[in-house]
């Protein structure tokens, strides 16, 4: 199933101001289902020091695409092992 649900998280966080200067990363992340994945993955990502924000764009049975606001670049394993803590996986690319 290449279903694509709009769970409007990329609105809500779109309306919070980011920082002046604050770096933007796409990851893609495997394994997405539903708003408890959503927040899973949201609320692990969220933890690592320096993020502001975190958004969604699940799509069932594909890669997910997350975006994720951070203060700098962050470190990739850092963030890898927070989409694995949430039990999911990256992908290669946020296709």
């Amino acid at each position: 199933m290449n279903e694509r649900i709009d769970l409007g998280l990329r609105e809500a966080a779109a309306s919070t101001p980011l920082p002046e200067g604050a770096v933007i990363q796409e990851i893609g992340v495997t394994g997405m289902t539903c708003a408890h994945c959503v927040r899973s993955v949201t609320e692990e990502i969220s933890e690592i020091a320096g993020v502001h924000g975190v958004s969604v764009d699940l799509r069932v049975g594909d890669v997910s695409r997350v975006t994720i606001a951070s203060e700098t670049p962050l470190d990739a394993a850092l963030v890898r092992d927070a989409v694995e803590e949430a039990g999911y996986a990256l992908a290669a690319d946020p296709s």
